[in-house]
């Protein structure tokens, strides 16, 4: 049973996010005044494997009917009933409380406490966007964007001065999750067209699609090169690591272009989707920590 509900939410795919979080919290460290907690990092890995889990099996609860409409996923957990709907409400439940304990880890900060239920609602509301909006791929980017955010705020709760580096870096976790959500969405275009659902392929085109996820990863790595005009301990290592990434980026296009308006290799649009965007994530985490380190 474990396994059918690791399956169902992805958990593989957590990945995309927590690096990015564990980076910011490392940034916050590398600051003075900034106090090392082996409870912070621990509350950070738990808040973001309970967060994403609610968020994603909630998103497979609300969207059951439509998957099992649509071929590409009528095959799913809950459409061909190896879980049942009960069920994984009582999981999106177990994982939502999970989530909210866990931010009082982090005490006696707090504004992770207090952001817990609405940071939920915001998770959550991801769910119906493209019922009604072709922002949907944004508002997905700005839900991961909230992992880095959270992270820093844990480490360092004051807000004066501005911190910059954290939201920078949470403003390009947020064009980069909008851009390979839009390639990902292709996979989908005709099913949303015929049913009215706002997904930028499905009301615009897989070509128009590819174009805003280029351009989105183009502010992506503009927004990464940013980050040490603003936080001084980045330097040529972490520059170095942003080119890499721009060059995964690219590579990832490449590999998922459509050859015809409606033409996509499926294959080729997932290995772009999942390890195309692990490297992303997890090789600047590292070069960030090497670039901290040295």
């Amino acid at each position: 049973m474990l396994r059918q509900f690791l399956e169902l939410i992805r958990f593989s795919h957590t990945l995309f996010a927590l690096p990015f979080a564990l980076l910011s919290a490392a940034m916050a460290l590398r600051l003075d005044g900034s106090v090392f907690r082996w409870q912070d990092a621990i509350g950070i890995l738990l808040c973001m494997v309970f967060a994403r889990s609610a968020a994603m099996a909630f998103n497979r609860w609300a969207d059951r009917k439509l998957d099992a409409e649509n071929p590409r996923t009528s095959q799913r957990h809950l459409p061909s009933g190896r879980l049942s709907a009960g069920s994984v409400i009582l999981f999106t439940v177990c994982c939502s409380l999970g989530f909210m304990a866990s931010t009082l880890i982090f005490l006696p900060n707090v504004v992770p406490v207090a952001a817990s239920a609405p940071v939920l609602a915001f998770l959550f509301g991801y769910s119906y966007a493209k019922r009604f909006s072709s922002f949907a791929h944004a508002w997905l980017g700005a839900a991961l964007m909230l992992a880095p955010l959270a992270a820093w705020i844990v480490i360092r709760p004051q807000f004066v001065p501005i911190p910059w580096a954290p939201i920078l870096l949470g403003l390009a976790v947020l064009f980069w999750t909008a851009g390979f959500d839009l390639i990902y969405a292709c996979q989908d275009a005709e099913f949303d067209a015929e049913t009215g659902l706002h997904s930028v392929p499905g009301r615009y085109g897989i070509r128009t699609a590819f174009r805003l996820s280029a351009a989105a990863h183009a502010v992506t790595v503009l927004l990464l090169a940013a980050i040490p005009l603003v936080y001084a301990p980045f330097g040529p290592i972490f520059y170095g690591g942003v080119g890499v990434v721009a060059l995964i980026l690219l590579t990832e296009h490449f590999l998922a272009r459509p050859k015809k308006d409606t033409a996509l290799d499926l294959v080729k649009v997932n290995v772009a989707f999942f390890q195309m965007n692990v490297l992303v994530s997890v090789g600047l985490l590292a070069v960030g920590i090497l670039d901290l380190v040295w």
